[in-house]
């Protein structure tokens, strides 16, 4: 696309930007979709994904999974790694983390379609895997498998 005014109000892409603090002080930003009529699934992963027990203080770790299905926005993806990465000093339960990313994104973006997984690796012996979407995706968008399988341990 030529018409680069569409990315003018972008305050972190192209800029040192600092981790926030925490998720409420981190800014998603968004940009038009310009092809909403493709109905592309789009996927984000982040493998290192980080928290902390709100009790303990001790770190949780996750895979996340984020797919959805743009309707007139599109994430700004460094915008997102810094909302991810302002986990990291948070303090919250696997399921209240999962669920506040799927929250963010649905208000910013309000999207066709969203749906995500946490796959949270064990502590205290007991992995947690939380999982949300909106609904039914769209009829004919290709969603692929997530691809993360079910903690298994050694065995």
């Amino acid at each position: 696309m030529s018409d680069k005014s569409i990315y003018q109000d972008l305050k972190q892409l192209g800029k040192k930007t600092v981790l926030p603090e925490s998720p409420e002080e981190a800014v998603l930003e968004r940009v038009p979709n310009t092809k909403p009529e493709m109905q592309p699934c789009v996927r984000f992963t982040a493998p290192e994904f980080t928290s902390l027990c709100p009790l303990t203080g001790a770190p949780d770790f996750a895979h996340l999974v984020i797919d959805y299905v743009p309707g007139d926005w599109l994430v700004e993806s460094k915008s997102l790694k810094l909302f991810l990465g302002s986990f990291r000093n948070h303090g919250a339960f696997h399921e209240d983390c999962t669920l506040e990313i799927a929250q963010r994104l649905i208000e910013l973006l309000e999207p066709t379609w969203l749906r995500i997984g946490g796959y949270w690796f064990p502590r205290g012996g007991i992995p947690i895997d939380v999982f949300y979407q909106t609904g039914e995706p769209p009829k004919g968008v290709w969603v692929p498998d997530q691809g993360a399988a079910p903690y298994r341990g050694r065995g």
